[in-house]
């Protein structure tokens, strides 16, 4: 008897905050015509403000964040393409100095055949 009288203490224990968390007011859009005083009315449509403006306000700064990220991931992208536009130069050099040596080995070549 004991034993389930302390099974049904600690559910209890467990169950009554919950019940205490479901009694608490969410934060959101109400429907104030409803309130039938000028003060609750009044009450009310204040925290619809309240409501808004922090919505409005974490809004704003996600996108904030979201702004900065991209600014951020384009400057990344555009010294990635300066760089990769540096190294395509410096192919390109080293191509035409190489396309230079060939085209002189090739008429090292042809000269002494001609003689």
């Amino acid at each position: 008897m004991t034993m389930r009288t302390a099974l049904s203490g600690t559910v209890l224990l467990a169950i009554l905050p919950m019940a205490a968390a479901t009694a608490q007011d969410v934060p959101g859009i109400e429907i104030c015509t409803a309130e039938r005083t000028w003060e609750r009315r009044t009450g009310c449509l204040q925290s619809n403000v309240d409501y808004l403006k922090s919505a409005l306000t974490k809004a704003g700064l996600e996108a904030e964040r979201r702004r900065v990220a991209a600014e951020r991931r384009l400057q990344a992208a555009e010294r990635e393409i300066a760089a990769l536009k540096a190294e395509m130069a410096g192919l390109r050099d080293g191509l035409a100095q190489l396309q230079a040596a060939a085209n002189k080995a090739k008429d090292a070549n042809k000269e002494p055949a001609a003689k």
